[in-house]
């Protein structure tokens, strides 16, 4: 993901407004490898600036998004994750506690199917699913 100083001049100039906390959301973004959902990063961005609203959160990663700066992905854990890692790679998700991992797993040999319809594959998730080291441990298997 870009730094929050870059992704400030990128909204400036779609004519976004850049509010304090917008950086803050940024500032939030930046280095998290979690896939934070908007919740969390909400309640990271209200330690620092307790007056952001989660509709602030949620419009600020949305406007990623649609610039192509981070995915919003539904892995079935509940809220939608935020990714702006937008390498190729693929996900594991903790059935225990909810985590998610990138991971990089050669999918070349997946062929994306033709379509009658005329449908258009933009893009392929795969998501592992089972259970981190430590949820694991805790099941005792």
């Amino acid at each position: 993901m870009k730094s929050p100083t870059e992704l400030t001049e990128l909204f400036r100039a779609q004519g976004l407004k850049v509010t304090p906390q917008r950086q803050c959301i940024f500032r939030a973004l930046h280095g998290n490898d979690r896939h934070p959902t908007a919740e969390a990063i909400h309640e990271q961005v209200t330690a620092e600036m307790p007056t952001v609203s989660l509709r602030t959160v949620y419009q600020t990663l949305h406007d990623l998004a649609d610039m192509g700066e981070l995915v919003e992905l539904d892995l079935g854990t509940g809220s939608g994750r935020f990714d702006p890692n937008l390498e190729p790679h693929q996900h594991v998700v903790c059935d225990g506690c909810g985590r998610v991992y990138d991971v990089v797993v050669d999918v070349s040999p997946i062929r994306t199917p033709r379509f009658a319809n005329g449908f258009r594959v933009d893009r392929t998730e795969v998501v592992f699913r089972g259970r981190c080291r430590a949820c694991s441990a805790a099941a005792g298997s």
